[in-house]
């Protein structure tokens, strides 16, 4: 068959732009990453009581409130990360996953005290917490923490954040997971799922579910993408 040059030269360039742009997506819809997919996660650890004792151990994506009297600029709301650490003022990263609000309220008096403020005067409290809840995030619509009072699926879960966005990558979902004492994490492809191609694992209460796709955080894809095969099952 002849190729005639001058019929594709008068072709618009907004039609091949969406060519172009529905190839680039079509590769993108896929698996990857580091996190292996379908493995079968173990139970998770219990979770702490609802009633948020004195004992109570921080989570990933818990929200902690920070009040360092007489420093309004330093005091707030602030999101505990997936890698478990908030970002304040002056002092950076610390870590919180796994500490007590008394032991972090001690590390930040110290972090404190150390350079920028004398004798600092520092209270920490959790304002909301994802031990009851499993929490969803990346390229869903409606982000967030989800009830899990009974059983539930990661295909219901979903459906709970109102199914993923135009824009996600439906074959690279996350599973994160306290077991042990580590964080632990599986890959599972929602479209096989959907097809009955693959089971439908179970989530649990202080689960963490992050949808691939452009909706997703830079941390977020950072973890999806950078961490080390090796590193996977092992504490992050």
């Amino acid at each position: 068959m002849k190729v005639d040059w001058d019929d594709l030269r008068a072709v618009p360039r907004a039609a091949l732009a969406v060519s172009a742009a529905a190839l680039l997506w079509g590769c993108a819809d896929r698996r990857g990453g580091p996190i292996p997919y379908d493995v079968a996660l173990g139970s998770p650890d219990r979770p702490a009581a609802l009633t948020l004792a004195e004992d109570y151990r921080i989570a990933p994506l818990d929200t902690l409130t920070v009040k360092v009297f007489k420093m309004p600029d330093l005091s707030g709301d602030y999101d505990v990360d997936l890698l478990g650490q908030i970002a304040l003022p002056l002092v950076g990263n610390v870590k919180a996953a796994d500490l007590t609000t008394a032991e972090l309220d001690a590390t930040l008096t110290e972090r404190f005290g150390a350079k920028y403020l004398e004798n600092p005067d520092v209270l920490v409290g959790v304002k909301s917490s994802t031990r009851a809840s499993v929490t969803i995030d990346g390229s869903v619509q409606k982000p967030g923490s989800i009830s899990a009072a009974g059983p539930i699926t990661l295909m219901q879960a979903v459906a709970q954040a109102g199914g993923v966005t135009e824009n996600a990558n439906a074959r690279r979902v996350a599973i994160f997971r306290q077991i042990g004492g580590r964080r632990q994490a599986a890959a599972f492809d929602l479209t096989a799922i959907r097809r009955g191609q693959s089971p439908d694992p179970r989530v649990y209460p202080g689960d963490i579910i992050v949808v691939d796709g452009s909706g997703t955080k830079a941390l977020h894809r950072q973890i999806l993408n950078s961490l080390p095969l090796l590193s996977i099952f092992r504490p992050f």
